[in-house]
């Protein structure tokens, strides 16, 4: 059994679930719009066996829950993503690998360590599982079973982001891949029709953990931030990965098809950003905006100095490529993250973006949804009640949409008091009002990481 007494990453909704199960005509609260046709899918953290030494959030094996949507009734299932490391562990009755928070182990340098756990993406008639430390894994819909690692024909052969970038418009994937070895940042494109077309080194001073990133319409934006991973630290019993508050901030903008002598560096103050919400270009100005902390501590050790440390705010951030001058601005002071757009605009001006509201909890939850709107300057929230918290909320268009937020906004909540878990659906133009269904699901849903939606016409074309 997993000892859940020392680590809140293991205990209460935190704690995995271990049994994969499909369910149909699952319960509705509410009414299911008949025009939401397709499948929410989240990726998450969820341990096959009991963790060895200190376990991190981030060290979990993916599983994806997954709740198909057709005629105003639900299935739901769950699997596990059967990577190298799931299958070697699943053989031998055990974890074998340590996490993050551990010594590197000399002896299982053989097994990848990736966990295929943080985010999905649809690209090309195919679902992926990823992870930003390896390739990602295909997902057979609907029934989320693992077909393997997802390497182009072999043509991948860096790191892949976490989080590509699909454009809306031409079809192409956008990715980038890091390393804590040379060269530190490699950056990709895949075309529409699922074509690794080519993959180019970009120049940085040191490694830095770079999860995220953006796209505009002709743009793409690195986020050269001082979470720096140094070897020659932990010589001085300091950990590799830590935050270097004097270090500025770097935000390098290339054009799309350009390479390393196209690109352009901008500083800002020292920051850290997980996660982006969009960019666009205005005029002669590239416009960012993410959730943005102060410092951050997550890998590494904290900053007891900066009360603000771990916090993140929605900000925005202005490059203009005829000055190259850089204004940012805080947006709000309510804490949150995920943050997520109608992914019909991605890397094109939005009016509305959503982010998840942060609960003033020790370990990371969200009690509700933020609806941002910049023309107005203004916010509305939907809270999820006491004692409810969810994750991260994904825009579903409708078919039938004629404004960016006609659509819905879905989510998994999970209620602490009664231990349930469901599938909130919400009208993302009420976002106020109570939730229009909520989807009962048969088995807690852990709290996990980054979903995605898989319209019926996807699931219909599908690869496999």
């Amino acid at each position: 059994m997993v000892n859940t007494s020392v680590n809140p990453y293991l205990d209460g909704n935190f704690a995995p679930v271990r049994q994969e199960i499909t369910t149909e005509n699952l319960q509705v609260i509410g009414e299911l719009p008949p025009e939401i046709s397709g499948m929410f899918v989240r990726n998450g953290p969820n341990p096959q066996w009991s963790p060895i030494g200190h376990y991190h959030l981030f060290d979990g094996d993916g599983m994806l829950h997954g709740v198909r949507i057709n005629n105003g009734k639900a299935t739901y299932c769950n699997r596990y993503v059967q990577t190298q490391k799931w299958q070697a562990e699943h053989e031998a009755g055990k974890a074998i690998l340590n996490g993050l928070l551990e010594p590197p182990q000399q002896n299982h340098l053989d097994i990848s360590r990736n966990t295929a756990n943080t985010a999905l993406v649809w690209h090309d008639g195919q679902l992926l599982a990823t992870w930003e430390g390896g390739a990602p894994y295909a997902i057979q819909t609907p029934d989320l079973k693992t077909i393997g690692e997802y390497t182009y024909n072999g043509k991948l052969t860096s790191a892949f982001t976490a989080h590509p970038k699909v454009d809306p418009i031409t079809g192409e994937m956008i990715f980038f891949g890091y390393s804590f070895a040379p060269p530190y940042l490699q950056y990709g494109i895949v075309s529409a029709a699922g074509e690794l077309l080519w993959t180019v080194p970009i120049e940085i001073p040191t490694a830095v953990m770079m999860h995220d990133f953006a796209i505009t319409e002709n743009y793409t934006i690195f986020m050269d931030l001082p979470l720096t991973c140094r070897p020659e630290r932990m010589q001085q019993g300091l950990p590799i990965l830590m935050f270097e508050r004097d270090h500025p901030s770097r935000f390098g903008i290339l054009p799309r098809h350009g390479d390393n002598s196209k690109i352009r560096w901008f500083e800002s103050p020292s920051c850290y950003v997980f996660h982006t919400l969009n960019a666009y270009e205005q005029g002669d100005e590239v416009v960012l905006i993410a959730c943005r902390m102060s410092s951050t501590s997550l890998l590494s050790v904290s900053d007891l100095n900066d009360p603000d440390a771990n916090i993140p705010r929605l900000h925005q951030w202005r490059f203009n490529l005829t000055t190259g001058s850089v204004s940012e601005s805080k947006l709000d002071d309510m804490a949150g993250e995920f943050p997520r757009v109608n992914e019909n605009f991605l890397g094109r001006q939005t009016r509305y973006g959503y982010v998840n509201k942060s609960a003033d909890t020790s370990v990371p939850l969200f009690e509700g949804i933020i609806k941002y709107d910049f023309s107005s300057n203004k916010s509305q929230i939907h809270e999820f009640g006491k004692g409810r918290y969810g994750g991260e909320s994904v825009f579903v268009p409708s078919p039938s949409a004629t404004a960016e937020d006609d659509g819905w906004l879905m989510t998994f909540v999970h209620d602490e008091t009664a231990n349930t878990s469901e599938l909130l659906v919400v009208n993302a133009q009420n976002i106020t009002d109570e939730p229009v269904a909520r989807v009962l699901i048969p088995q807690r849903v852990p709290y996990g990481f980054h979903a995605a939606w898989v319209t019926e016409k996807q699931l219909q074309n599908s690869k496999n």
